[in-house]
């Protein structure tokens, strides 16, 4: 019986610390088959049974592990959020999916995502071929989030700064995904949406059941808000 404990413990310790190749897609692989079940079973909530192909065909390309803590890189692929440092996470990928789709954007679109966190939201826009261009009010991590997405080839612009108001020299965008929880929809951001754009962002605070909520703003510039699923989220913090 030692013996085999013995083997059991050198086989878990030759796990590679890095997910390459075919272990990662396989990985991954997997991710998106929860994904799947998961929109499945709030497809009532969330008003589809399934998501855009293009999303999913992104979610299975994005490498999550890269976006990790190094020693988080064996739960990468877990279908759940995981701490990235300084009290922020990496949300949950079956999230991220869904509300990249809610977003509803073709290639080339201008899209404003406030909370780099990571980075992987980003490059998951990216994926799309849409023009991104993403905020984080936090400088440490914003530099590794920008680092990240240079050496992995994703044309994400950056910036350091407060979110809650948005990014007035790119202004319009054609859409806005906002990945800290907010008291309440920012004016800035509603401002900053093209006529016929749309905003995702989770509403409520921080120790309240928060709202994912879908914000369309018509041609005549009247914002309409509706509600998609139960979130939790970190704050959207800032001096305000």
């Amino acid at each position: 019986m030692k013996n085999v404990l013995l083997l059991l413990l050198w086989a878990v310790l030759l796990v590679p610390a890095v997910l390459v190749g075919d272990v990662a897609e396989e990985a991954r692989l997997r991710m998106v088959a929860e994904i799947e079940a998961d929109v499945r079973l709030t497809s009532l909530q969330i008003g589809r049974r399934a998501l855009d192909s293009r999303v999913m065909e992104a979610m299975k390309v994005v490498p999550r592990h890269e976006f990790v803590p190094e020693r988080l890189t064996r739960h990468a692929y877990d279908n759940r959020p995981l701490p990235i440092g300084f009290g922020q996470t990496i949300s949950q990928p079956y999230i991220v999916a869904l509300m990249t789709d809610l977003l509803a954007l073709g290639p080339g679109a201008k899209v404003l995502e406030v909370g780099t966190g990571s980075g992987y939201q980003a490059a998951v826009l990216a994926q799309l071929d849409l023009q991104v261009f993403s905020m984080e009010i936090i400088p440490e991590l914003a530099a590794i989030a920008a680092d990240r997405l240079r050496a992995l080839a994703y044309p994400v612009n950056t910036s350091v700064g407060d979110g809650y108001y948005g990014w007035t020299d790119e202004a319009p965008f054609d859409a806005i995904i906002v990945t800290a929880a907010a008291s309440h929809i920012p004016p800035p951001l509603v401002q900053q949406l093209k006529p016929g754009g749309l905003m995702v962002i989770p509403v409520g605070g921080p120790f309240t059941v928060q709202q994912l909520t879908l914000v369309e703003k018509d041609l005549d510039g009247k914002a309409s808000t509706r509600q998609v699923l139960p979130v939790r989220f970190v704050p959207l913090t800032g001096d305000r």
